[in-house]
């Protein structure tokens, strides 16, 4: 008979060091690795694996993905209880985790936590304090105690400069709302007990949908303290626990279950409700049998008007009755770096506007070409500012075409217009929309209205070269 065993929670290897391996990316010592262990037994206990989701914001625990077999969403810095409260609104029999470090949740992220206790969100937050910015390099955190050396207070923290630690229970339980609100510590096998008890309601109270439960957990950060193991645990014990009190403060065994059918306004009804006009609907476009979704990749240098034809295309596809996302992406700097624009157009609901297979490319400079070509998807189109680029398409399973698109644009009137060029030729080969759309929305969609003439003049010259070239897919 197996007595102890890994949960089933985790995977059974942990690929983050390397396929299939068993060790974590933690340090010797750490006290991530315990609390992880006490949560994957108590889903494994509760039964709840399949309606689990992990919510890791930036930090040492960023990559709990690598170990928990659950549902597993990373977060921006310190919107993990911004995030949870999303899924919670989205799926009423989720059970989800915030799990968060000291730096990430009571210094960015103090906002996100404190309103989401005051809503009393059904969730369960775990607060790993190891007084310290783990991840990153030891750098002052919202908990490091008074006279703590760290990277950025070599000569010890002071009050004076930098204000004193944040005891996040104690502020927490200043709010009405929050329905348990303990702090835990790893030191020895029996404050891993008692953190094993407090995990455990914090997680029941969820299940029994009762409210927000907050667990703080002292926990060791053995290199970054500059310590042995054991003497980190001693630190914890005779440092972190008299500043930070081991102890519950709230448990409300009594706290009704929640209604968490959250009513949801209809954008017609919000409408209604806001007293706000509109004008009626166009009809979408019916869909149509041949119309394949298009990834497309806009790619040049700062200036281009790489993301200008990106919402150029998109107001199209909008005014054509498709569904239609645009995505920007910067380099270092804006005019002179390099840039590019996703967009999508489909005829049906678009769930992500991340393109990472394009199916077509817009290469206005020859760095687009080198960066993307490999990623496009086979049978994939390439329209390449020929102007500029004489680097032809390596890849025998694409179709490329060179188009004068800066030359067309300056003698059109202005050299800017090499966009809506390279857009216009698209647009024709494509028929993705009509080129009367084009036409219609430049005038709504460039800033500078005076130039709209020249940028129409532009289009009629790619049209022109395209029948002229007799250009076809």
């Amino acid at each position: 008979m197996v007595k102890h065993s890994k949960p089933k929670s985790f995977y059974d290897t942990y690929e983050r060091k390397g396929e299939g391996t068993n060790t974590t990316h933690y340090c010797p010592g750490c006290g991530h690795g315990t609390a992880h262990k006490l949560i994957a037994e108590l889903i494994d206990e509760f039964g709840i694996q399949d309606r689990t989701i992990f919510v890791s914001p930036v930090g040492c625990s960023v990559f709990a993905f690598y170990y928990f077999d659950t549902g597993n969403v990373q977060a921006a810095h310190g919107r993990a209880p911004a995030v949870g409260t999303g899924i919670r609104r989205s799926l009423k029999d989720a059970i989800v985790i915030s799990y968060q470090g000291d730096g990430d949740l009571a210094g960015i992220g103090m906002g996100a936590i404190v309103h989401a206790a005051n809503r009393g969100e059904n969730m369960t937050v775990f607060f790993i304090n190891n007084a310290i910015y783990g991840m990153t390099g030891g750098q002052m955190a919202p908990t490091t105690l008074l006279g703590q050396k760290t990277l950025t207070t070599p000569l010890g923290r002071t009050t004076m400069r930098d204000g004193n630690p944040i005891g996040m229970c104690e502020l927490l339980d200043a709010l009405k709302t929050p329905v348990f609100i303990e702090r835990v510590t790893l030191t020895d096998a029996k404050g891993v007990l008692k953190a094993r008890k407090a995990f455990k309601k914090g997680l029941l109270n969820q299940i029994e949908k009762r409210g927000f439960s907050f667990i703080e957990v002292l926990s060791p950060c053995p290199v970054n303290w500059k310590m042995p193991p054991t003497d980190a645990r001693r630190w914890v014990k005779e440092s972190l626990e008299p500043e930070f009190p081991v102890k519950n403060f709230r448990d409300l065994v009594d706290n009704p279950v929640q209604d968490i059918s959250y009513p949801v306004l209809g954008e017609k009804a919000m409408l209604k409700a806001l007293d706000i006009v509109v004008e009626p609907e166009k009809p979408y476009r019916p869909a149509v049998k041949e119309f394949s979704t298009q990834l497309v990749k806009i790619s040049g240098f700062g200036g281009q008007g790489v993301m200008s034809a990106g919402v150029l295309l998109a107001d199209c596809a909008i005014m054509d009755g498709l569904h239609a996302t645009w995505l920007p992406s910067y380099g270092p700097e804006m005019r002179g770096g390099t840039a590019n624009a996703s967009v999508i157009v489909s005829d049906k609901p678009i769930g992500s506007p991340v393109v990472i297979y394009p199916s077509v490319l817009f290469a206005m400079n020859g760095p687009s070409m080198s960066a993307f070509e490999k990623f496009m998807k086979p049978g994939g189109l390439v329209l390449i500012n020929g102007s500029i680029v004489s680097e032809q398409v390596t890849r025998k399973d694409l179709k490329s075409f060179h188009i004068p698109a800066s030359d067309l644009a300056r003698e059109a009137g202005l050299l800017a217009a090499a966009n809506v060029v390279m857009l216009t030729v698209y647009v024709m080969l494509s028929g993705v929309v009509k080129i009367e759309t084009l036409k219609q929305v430049v005038p709504m969609s460039i800033k500078h209205k005076h130039l709209t003439e020249v940028n129409i003049k532009a289009i009629d010259a790619a049209a022109g070269y395209v029948r002229r070239e007799k250009l076809s897919l």
